[in-house]
């Protein structure tokens, strides 16, 4: 009952093996970063300010800027927001202060539904102005816009 066991070299059987890769591949990484670039470029146009206000029309030009500007709005209701959070009239200039760090050169955009009594709205640009922006553009529709809804 006796059985020889012979072993195999290892030695000539490692050669043929492929060796672990040291490079980290980056294509998965590259595809995920790719597929996140078109969520944010789909998703980026839906981000704008949320609060429903029915603009009044004016012949106006389009105001260009390089900055991102400020948003308060004035809902059919008289309720006040800044951007999407709702505010007091009080509450007002200090925020903006906070928001703009301090920056008076900050430009403000004021959307005022056209339902609101004319007041409401331009107590809101005298609180912007009282808390020393001086840089206050009040938003409207262009008629080209409103006859194609």
């Amino acid at each position: 009952m006796a059985a020889s066991i012979q072993r195999a070299s290892t030695r000539g059987s490692r050669r043929g093996r492929h060796r672990p890769m040291s490079e980290i591949n980056v294509t998965p990484m590259v595809d995920v970063m790719l597929v996140l670039l078109v969520i944010f470029m789909v998703a980026a146009p839906l981000l704008t300010v949320g609060v429903q206000v029915d603009l009044p029309k004016a012949q106006a030009p389009e105001i260009r800027g390089s900055d991102e500007p400020l948003v308060v709005s004035v809902d059919a209701g008289g309720v006040l927001y800044l951007e999407d959070t709702v505010v007091t009239l009080e509450e007002l200039g200090p925020r903006l202060v906070a928001v703009s760090d301090n920056n008076p050169e900050a430009r403000i955009f004021v959307r005022g539904d056209q339902a609101v009594n004319y007041g409401s709205v331009m107590a809101a640009m005298g609180a912007i102005n009282a808390a020393g922006f001086a840089n206050v553009a009040l938003i409207a529709e262009t008629p080209k816009a409103a006859a194609t809804e």
